[in-house]
């Protein structure tokens, strides 16, 4: 598949993913085990039957690899869904995560000795110099909002703090999982659709430890006010539909991404999806009004400008304009 599919794939997948996903997590902050464990499911089913072949096909790439990823991709999955119920804010929540774009570099450097041009480095200072705006901008609105009730002020605070290192933890083990995925496409050849089963299906058990956080959820899902979904006029909880929803562009936007990462670098599957957070942080503010003062725009702006001096987007620009100017000149 032509890597600008798969591009489009993550923009429209992951974009509107986001949205279900404030709407289920406005609601329930708690939910993210369940939204975890139905995207899980979902993908897992599909892989066993189109991919998999119903368990009859071997994997091209041999299974002990798929079990390291699969640590590492469950954990991630699981750590950043959980960190919306320790008062991260769905923007900064985006914003951080963000950072995944220094964090794979410092990585690759680390651990696959790359070595960046002079623009690289300056790109990811900018990237890095933003959501340290954005994050230092949103601790000061935590701890203001915290000194107004002086009971539970200090308690508020500290679990935010717990919510921003999970994030860090999660934002460095999703790089380190990237580089691993691109070690392994070398070695064994570029099989996105079985990475993306197996990532998928092997952690299935390991929800069982979270089933009495995932049955509560559901319980308070069957609660909540019915909805008609347009077009096939079927009634249920509004909840659920915002969860299959979630599973499904969730899908979109998952294979969209391990597509990716069969055709291009970590680095630049990384750089997609950043990309992809900054037009669904803008749409998350506009939409549903979430606060965003000067200095998280400004932080934003790092963030956003460091990401197209990656890209090297001025350097593909100038011939282009150039061969604009020519005619008219002549």
């Amino acid at each position: 598949m032509h890597p600008a599919v798969a591009v489009g794939l993550v923009f429209g997948g992951c974009c509107s993913n986001v949205v279900f996903l404030e709407l289920l997590a406005r609601q329930f902050p708690g939910c993210g085990n369940i939204v975890t464990f139905s995207q899980f499911l979902f993908i897992a089913v599909e892989g066993f039957i189109f991919e998999a072949n119903f368990g009859r096909k071997r994997p091209a790439i041999p299974i002990r690899n798929y079990f390291i990823m699969v640590a590492m991709f469950f954990t991630v999955s699981v750590v950043n869904n959980y960190a919306l119920n320790l008062n991260i804010a769905m923007p900064l929540h985006m914003i951080f995560r963000s950072g995944s774009l220094i964090a794979s570099m410092a990585l690759g450097i680390i651990i696959l000795k790359k070595r960046y041009s002079v623009s690289k480095y300056t790109s990811i200072a900018l990237v890095s110099l933003g959501i340290f705006t954005c994050t230092f901008m949103s601790a000061k609105q935590v701890a203001s909002d915290s000194s107004l009730n002086q009971e539970d002020g200090p308690q508020v605070f500290l679990w935010w703090l717990l919510g921003i290192a999970a994030l860090t933890f999660a934002l460095l083990m999703s790089a380190r999982m990237g580089i691993f995925q691109e070690t392994l496409y070398q070695r064994f050849g570029k099989h996105s659709k079985e990475a993306l089963f197996y990532n998928h299906a092997l952690p299935l058990p390991g929800f069982l430890l979270l089933a009495p956080n995932i049955y509560h959820h559901a319980v308070l899902f069957n609660q909540s006010e019915p909805f008609q979904v347009p077009v096939i006029g079927l009634t249920l909880p509004i909840m659920w539909f915002y969860l299959l929803m979630n599973v499904i562009t969730q899908y979109v936007c998952i294979r969209g991404v391990f597509i990716l990462t069969t055709e291009c670098t970590s680095l630049t599957v990384t750089l997609v999806v950043t990309l992809r957070k900054f037009v669904s942080l803008i749409f998350s503010i506009l939409y549903f009004q979430n606060p965003f003062t000067g200095w998280h725009w400004l932080g934003t702006a790092f963030v956003f400008v460091g990401t197209l001096m990656y890209t090297e987007v001025w350097n593909s620009l100038g011939p282009f304009l150039r061969r604009r100017r020519r005619p008219k000149e002549e």
